[in-house]
């Protein structure tokens, strides 16, 4: 059965939220974890922005030819997505606004967001330093001290993450895989330092992704275990 776009939001929020109530404990939007550590979503939404950027071929000294990988900045764009959600959430539940439903209604009358529902660009024919030069703007916003910053934080994402190749469905289905693994590496020690996060000659990221497409449907289930299959191949 086909998902609307509101289920498909409401979902990766639901997924969220559980992914940090595992991860940083209950009551984590009071802007500290389990482990009394303090959390900055804005801190890293620029951060991953950062690494979103350097998977670009921007620098004029070196690889001047090269062509993006844009698998790879797909997956950095999901990265920022889960810690815009977070920060949605966190921002909700301060401010008594709501909570997921009241989020998902707000971004479903994003202008940015209806556009980025539509069918997926093609990034032959994008300009990647335009691409570079919006980025910097989410990076300007979050490092800054705006009002109504959240709204422009989404405005802009949701055109980055459609200038990058992706639309709703695709962010949704690579979302869903990023979450498991996200799960997976937390049970597996990611926070303590003992997982390995490069399987063999390539990193997790790539072995969830031949994984996801090659499934129709994805069950968390499914790839979760299929993921533990393979990571104890390693051993």
């Amino acid at each position: 059965m086909k998902m609307t776009d509101k289920q498909m939001l409401t979902t990766m929020f639901e997924m969220q939220q559980k992914l940090n109530d595992d991860t940083n404990g209950k009551g984590w939007e009071s802007g500290y974890n389990k482990f009394n550590r303090i959390i900055n979503w804005k801190r890293c939404i620029y951060m991953e922005c950062a690494e979103l950027i350097d998977s670009f071929i921007w620098k004029h000294w070196k690889n001047i030819n090269g062509t993006p990988d844009w698998q790879n900045i797909q997956i950095e764009v999901i990265d920022i997505w889960h810690f815009i959600m977070s920060l949605a959430l966190e921002t909700y539940y301060n401010n008594k606004m709501g909570g997921i439903n009241e989020i998902v209604s707000y971004i479903l009358d994003n202008k940015s967001f209806k556009t980025f529902c539509k069918e997926k660009l093609d990034t032959n024919n994008i300009e990647q330093m335009e691409i570079i030069n919006q980025i910097e703007r989410i990076i300007n916003i979050t490092s800054g001290v705006y009002k109504n910053s959240f709204e422009m934080i989404l405005s802009e994402y949701f055109t980055v993450a459609h200038e990058c190749g992706l639309n709703l469905k695709s962010l949704y289905k690579i979302y869903i895989g990023k979450n498991i693994l996200n799960s997976f590496r937390q049970n597996h020690g990611y926070k303590e330092g003992i997982y390995e996060k490069t399987w063999g000659k390539v990193e997790d990221n790539v072995v969830m992704n031949k994984l996801i497409d090659k499934m129709d449907i994805i069950t968390p289930n499914k790839l979760y275990n299929l993921l533990e299959e393979k990571y104890k191949q390693l051993k």
